[in-house]
């Protein structure tokens, strides 16, 4: 079999890279101990894929070949140090036997053994040593794999400052020897949120991607599901429960989310027999328990009302008050931007339009919103549905200059131009 032409293996190891490294990274820090050094190791390895691969051919198994080759860089990186640097060589030694005592690229690291070394990699990341915005700025970089630009996104800041959180944070792993493991069980309460937190981001970006061509990145909302089923069984707790709900309804969209041809397609205009129905039964029973506790937060709400969404047989049929009573309870416990914004959205549902653009302009009060393209689409739609046609197409356009998504781009120059 000839070895692909070189354009498309860039393309290969940059979808491996989305959906591997994250994997690899996990598995080579707990070989190699040193964050830095295994980030370090990776990148040379997906380097050398593009040159080896090139001439030998993609092999069967990248994620092993990659792991293996990170490791044989690494040992070479801890040659030097101890070359250079003689009052490291004992923990030079150390760290050298422990790549050297690690599997081989011949045998393959397991599935359920790579997961385990994610979530460690997680609850290392997630430290109560760290701040809590580096904790979760660092997870979502090393081991999902976003980009600072993505992160930032969400965060609603400067790509900057979230690269100055990762670097701070970094700088306390290594600085205070923090270990990587999973915690003892009595200390994983302290890191939960931070730990549901980066899930939820992951989920997010996937389910509706920053930037690009698709709508989606299946990988993402896969890789948090996943991720969502390993932290209940370490820690059942109400609000695990209530996000791993959340997810699964919001995933069991996902079919109907966009046309053949890839263009978003709203909430009210989709096709609900495409609706994963299994996900929609795990998601409601899920919810129901965590609703039960009496115990539960903001994960469990939201996952509340994606249910009432996911069982309405209609738009028409959708029970908007109980979902702006839902949202009443929300604001209460997470008074976010964006939160008041999407119950200003539910508001225009069950009011109308002038009362939701009531709620959307104090909601774009809030600072962090102004480069928030949902918020001006949001206010778009209320003009539209009102016929303040200038208004509504001076929004658009606003929101229309701030995504990056293309679906987006084009859903709302469609809009743009069916205004008269």
């Amino acid at each position: 079999m000839q070895p692909p032409v070189p354009e498309q293996l860039s393309r290969t190891i940059e979808t491996l890279y989305r959906s591997e490294s994250g994997r690899v990274l996990a598995t080579l820090v707990r070989l190699l101990g040193d964050l830095d050094l295994a980030e370090e190791s990776m990148h040379e390895a997906f380097a050398a894929a593009l040159e080896t691969w090139t001439l030998a051919g993609i092999p069967d198994k990248p994620r092993p070949w990659l792991i293996s080759t990170a490791r044989f860089r690494a040992i070479d990186v801890i040659r030097r140090r101890a070359r250079f640097d003689g009052a490291e060589r004992d923990l030079v030694a150390h760290m050298e036997s422990r790549v050297n005592d690690a599997p081989s690229g011949n045998e393959e690291i397991g599935d359920e053994e790579i997961e385990d070394d994610r979530l460690r990699l997680i609850f290392t990341c997630c430290h109560p040593a760290l701040l809590p915005e580096g904790q979760i700025a660092l997870t979502l970089r090393e081991v999902c794999g976003l980009t600072t630009e993505e992160i930032a996104r969400a965060f609603l800041i400067t790509p900057a400052t979230l690269a100055q959180r990762i670097v701070r944070a970094k700088a306390v792993i290594r600085d205070k020897a923090v270990p990587y493991k999973v915690p003892a069980l009595q200390e994983l309460p302290a890191r939960l949120g931070a730990v549901l937190q980066v899930v939820y981001l992951v989920f997010n970006e996937g389910y509706s991607a920053a930037a690009g061509a698709e709508v989606t990145r299946a990988e993402l909302t896969s890789e948090a599901i996943r991720l969502g089923r390993l932290v209940i069984e370490l820690l059942p707790e109400p609000e695990a429960i209530g996000l791993l709900s959340l997810m699964l309804l919001q995933e069991s969209r996902r079919a109907a989310r966009t046309s053949p041809t890839g263009e978003l397609i709203l909430l009210d205009n989709q096709d609900r027999a495409l609706w994963n129905r299994e996900q929609i039964a795990e998601g409601v029973a899920l919810v129901e328990r965590a609703l039960k506790s009496h115990r539960f937060g903001s994960y469990t709400l939201q996952a509340a009302i994606a249910a009432v969404h996911a069982e309405a047989e209609s738009p028409a049929a959708t029970d908007w008050r109980q979902i702006v009573a839902l949202y009443n309870q929300l604001v209460r416990i997470q008074p976010s931007p964006v939160v008041y914004l999407n119950r200003a959205v539910a508001i225009a549902m069950r009011d109308g339009p002038e009362a939701g653009l009531e709620h959307i302009d104090a909601a774009l009060e809030y600072g962090e919103l102004a480069n928030y393209y949902l918020a001006h689409s949001a206010r778009a739609d209320m003009y539209r549905r009102l016929g303040r046609t200038a208004e509504a197409r001076s929004s658009y356009e606003k929101a229309l200059a701030l995504t990056q998504q293309e679906p987006e781009r084009q859903f709302l120059q469609e809009m743009i131009k069916q205004l008269k």
